[in-house]
């Protein structure tokens, strides 16, 4: 729960600092950000950690994903005579080229179309799984499913946790925010749309708003799996299979053909956006300032598009090797992530915040940090029989903080000759969105509520339903929202826009602002 629900966090840095100053510079990637605040070596380095990351671990992850449902509800190996291992390879393969014939001759607009096609089968899904899964723990009542959840278990639905957990509740304020920042606010593969859209106002829209729905993965994901553990107990092969081992049990036949349906546009959609994004980094960040400087739009797309296909086939072979993921799909995407997510959300940062760090001490946090992140989780145990006994995610919020000071270092002894500005060049029109701040506040607000809900004064209770502090604490909460909302529309939303050098009149052309 803690990676979806702490993302609102991030969600809101990147919508209202981070977003202006990458549309302020109209780029369409972020390495093209990092170029123009260092330099090419920089653009190129973040290139390569993007192209591994999608490469080995995200874009294979989708597919394998996609695939276990599709086994699960249709049985392949039974339905085609052949063994697991062969199933997995023939449903990877046919799901993987649908969806790269679809991404690589689509392109972004057909990625967004399809996002908001799978968005709305996916919130029917998603609140139809809990639902018919409480009716069925609870023998046809779904109050009694839900009595069961609560009463039997509560731990279960603890979101707090402890440090024994996988992922301890003391992460979330160490490593778990940063690697949350990376994804919501320099991951390409996530902000390529809101690089797109035709103004601040709608960006900014987008962004936040999409933070309401990260709240909504307690109730669709967090859920199921508590009901699976009452269900099946420890009977499932791998974790991975509690949640189609769930909608296979608890559907029936029509709407696991709805659910399958759905599932798949996501996975494809996912699937496509990577694909995409991929290609398009190549195409505007390796292919055309290296190789050639002057092609036209429709050779970058013919470029784009060749190499997308590739990707496309090196990512069908990468694919079914996750089955042998000794702790599940999960574990192994986020352990893997660490490679590349603090570098590059260090770089951003460091490179947003101080003007005067140079392209160099970028380079050496980057290469810094991959060598340290494998000798931490698995090379000092491997190579000297040392094990380091931290949990990953705290590496993560380690390795940032030694490579902040270290960016910080260069520039005290090895400034920029001349200090970064932003200097605003935008296509677009760059007003704020008037209800950003307050909006943001709402999300923050929710935030929190989320964690009390599932705390052991909320539905994680032992004793009950709720703790007899449950209501008192979630009131007083609302209320303090309600004053600080009020506080953001009449205040800070105007020194919001200030502080952008932007006025909050709609039809006011974006003025210079170089901070």
């Amino acid at each position: 729960m803690a990676w979806e629900v702490t993302a609102g966090l991030a969600i809101v840095l990147m919508g209202l600092y981070l977003l202006p100053k990458y549309m302020n510079l109209s780029i369409t990637t972020l390495p093209e950000f990092l170029s123009k605040r260092f330099d090419e070596g920089v653009r190129r380095y973040t290139v390569i950690l993007f192209m591994v990351g999608y490469v080995l671990v995200t874009i294979p992850s989708m597919l394998y994903s996609g695939a276990l449902a599709v086994l699960k509800l249709f049985n392949v190996p039974e339905l085609l005579d052949i063994s697991y291992t062969h199933s997995v390879w023939v449903v990877i393969w046919a799901i993987g080229i649908i969806g790269a014939v679809y991404a690589i001759f689509g392109g972004l607009k057909a990625v967004a179309v399809s996002d908001t096609i799978n968005g709305i089968g996916l919130l029917i899904i998603g609140a139809l799984v809990p639902i018919l899964g409480l009716i069925t723990l609870g023998d046809g009542e779904l109050l009694n499913g839900v009595k069961t959840i609560t009463t039997n278990h509560p731990e279960k639905l603890n979101a707090i946790g402890g440090p024994e957990d996988s992922v301890p509740f003391g992460t979330i304020f160490t490593g778990l925010i940063f690697a949350n920042m990376f994804y919501w606010a320099s991951n390409q593969y996530v902000i390529q749309r809101t690089l797109g859209a035709n103004s601040m106002k709608e960006g900014q829209k987008g962004v936040i708003f999409s933070g309401f729905y990260k709240l909504l993965v307690p109730l669709f994901m967090m859920i199921p799996g508590v009901i699976a553990f009452h269900q099946y107990g420890g009977d499932l092969k791998s974790v991975d299979l509690a949640y189609p081992t769930l909608v296979t049990n608890v559907f029936p036949p029509y709407l696991s053909g709805f659910f399958l349906a759905v599932l798949l546009g996501a996975v494809l959609s996912s699937y496509n956006s990577l694909l995409n994004s991929a290609a398009t980094m190549f195409a505007l960040d390796v292919y055309k300032p290296a190789f050639n400087k002057d092609a036209s739009e429709q050779k970058l797309i013919k470029v784009s598009k060749q190499f997308g296909s590739i990707i496309a086939l090196v990512t069908f072979f990468i694919s079914p090797l996750l089955m042998n993921a000794p702790n599940g799909l999960w574990d192994l995407i986020r352990k893997f992530t660490g490679f590349f997510n603090i570098p590059i959300i260090v770089v951003v940062l460091v490179g947003v915040l101080s003007r005067k760090v140079p392209a160099q001490a970028a380079k050496v946090a980057i290469i810094f940090h991959v060598f340290a992140y494998y000798l931490m989780v698995w090379g000092f145990n491997q190579l000297f029989g040392i094990a380091v006994n931290i949990h990953f995610i705290h590496i993560y919020g380690i390795l940032f903080a030694i490579e902040v000071i270290m960016m910080l270092t260069f520039a005290y002894f090895k400034p920029r000759s001349k200090a970064f500005k932003f200097y605003n060049s935008p296509k677009i029109n760059m007003t704020p969105w008037k209800y950003s701040v307050a909006t943001s506040v709402i999300l923050i607000a929710s935030i929190g509520a989320t964690y009390i809900v599932f705390s052991p004064i909320g539905v994680a209770y032992s004793e009950g339903m709720v703790s007899p502090y449950f209501w008192p604490v979630l009131i007083g909460l609302v209320l303090a929202t309600i004053g600080l909302v009020i506080l953001s529309i009449k205040k800070w939303q105007k020194k919001y826009a200030e502080v952008l050098g932007y006025s909050e009149n709609k039809d006011e052309r974006p003025i210079e602002n170089v901070q």
